[in-house]
C-alpha cells in the first residue's frame, strides 16, 4: 500500500468485526477516528479509505482494518482507478515505499497520536 496507510488490528485473535467483545468494540470507534485524523493531517489526501480485510488462503485469518490516503498523485500513479481497484492494483504490482519514508512518517505518526491521546485525556478531565 501507498505511504501513510496505517493497519489498526485488535490484539486478541479476531477475524471478524462481529467478533469483538464489548470493550473491544468500544475501543474501535474512536482509534480509527483518530488513525484517519493522523493520516488526514500528514499525508492531506483527497480522502481517506477504511476497509476491513480479514482473508486467508481459504479461510479468515485475522481482523486488519486499513487506514489508507488517496491522494491524486496516487491516482494517477495508478491510472485513475479508485476503491477496490485501486487497491487491487496496488497489491498486485507490489510497490512498497521507501523504507526510510516510511521510518520518517511513523515517526511523525506517533507524535501526532500521542499529542491527540494527551488531548483526549484533557478533555476527559
Amino acid at each position: 500500500m501507498n505511504l501513510g496507510t496505517l493497519i489498526v488490528g485488535p490484539r486478541e485473535h479476531v477475524v471478524a468485526i462481529a467478533e469483538l467483545d464489548d470493550t473491544a468494540a468500544a475501543e474501535l470507534g474512536p482509534l480509527l477516528r483518530d488513525t484517519a485524523r493522523v493520516v488526514e493531517t500528514l499525508c492531506r489526501p483527497e480522502q481517506t479509505y477504511v476497509c476491513m480485510w480479514s482473508h486467508g488462503r481459504e479461510a479468515r485469518k485475522h481482523l486488519h482494518i486499513a487506514v489508507q490516503p488517496v491522494t491524486a498523485e496516487v491516482r494517477a500513479r495508478y491510472g485513475g482507478l479508485r476503491s477496490e481497484q485501486l487497491q487491487a492494483r496496488m497489491l498486485a504490482d507490489g510497490d512498497e515505499p521507501d523504507a526510510t519514508d516510511v521510518e520518517q512518517f511513523c515517526e511523525r505518526a506517533r507524535e501526532l497520536f500521542r499529542a491527540i491521546t494527551a488531548n483526549t485525556a484533557e478533555d476527559r478531565s
